[in-house]
């Protein structure tokens, strides 16, 4: 059987954003050939996109059933898009504050196939700062801010993660599930993560969860330095404030605990 080139591929994505464009404020519902009009193409063709779009919730049979409009799978995404917006915007004045307290980097990620990115940084005024930068993603098994994450998630999912290889990053980077397993069950009694070395030897990072206003883990804050500035000793006081943080952008999202 013959494969679709990518080139046909590509068009076929950019018809079905032209379909789905095509609805606005003036034209909630249409048919498939007051569609097919207004994006250009054959019936034939848009129909048998349409109904692609159908069957994904992209969109959706009206009531008289001979008309079309945006599926509540388009909803979703928005939704979880205005999520995240209303996450950075409500985490940047604690964030800030936070960076300035302890004059170090504080980040604020979230949890993206399998790894951790970061939607918002805040740099400290030091010379020797750790580089972080927003849209950097991170291998969840190594960093604090993803071991929290594994910590809060549903089980089903954590269990999933640890199911995938985990690499060493350095001799310190735990690569066994057992041993990750052991170390969520901590982070979920004090409340925060420690990445001790284990993704880049001379980087310390402490990590705490940010929860929506159902109590769903929706994100990570973490504050990332040298070990030589964040010794053993000052991780719990460190792990703390990095906590009462969090819970502060959790309030702002409408978590009470």
């Amino acid at each position: 059987m013959t494969q679709p080139n990518a080139s046909s591929n590509v068009r076929a994505v950019e018809r079905a954003l032209q379909i789905l464009g095509c609805f606005d404020d003036k034209h909630t519902e249409r048919g498939v050939s007051d569609i097919a009009q207004a994006v250009g193409l054959h019936k034939a063709t848009t129909h048998r996109i349409v109904t692609t779009l159908v069957s994904y919730g992209y969109l959706e049979r009206a009531e008289n059933g001979q008309r079309y409009r945006l599926g509540m799978r388009l909803a979703n995404l928005g939704f979880l898009v205005m999520r995240r917006m209303d996450l950075r915007r409500e985490a940047m004045p604690i964030m800030t504050e936070l960076a300035s307290r302890l004059d170090e980097t504080c980040d604020l990620s979230v949890y993206n196939r399998g790894e951790v990115y970061f939607i918002e940084v805040v740099q400290g005024s030091r010379a020797l700062t750790v580089a972080a930068a927003v849209g950097r993603s991170l291998p969840i098994h190594a960093t604090a801010s993803g071991k929290v994450i594994l910590a809060f998630v549903p089980e089903a999912e954590s269990e999933a993660a640890l199911e995938e290889p985990m690499v060493a990053h350095t001799h310190r980077t735990i690569t066994r599930p057992a041993e990750l397993r052991r170390q969520l069950e901590v982070v979920r009694e004090q409340g925060f993560a420690v990445d001790d070395e284990e993704l880049e030897l001379g980087v310390r990072a402490v990590s705490a969860p940010v929860r929506d206003r159902e109590g769903n883990v929706i994100g990570a804050l973490s504050v990332t330095c040298p070990t030589s500035r964040l010794p053993l000793n000052r991780v719990p006081s460190v792990g703390d404030e990095i906590r009462q943080a969090a819970d502060a952008i959790s309030a702002r999202l409408g978590w009470h605990s």
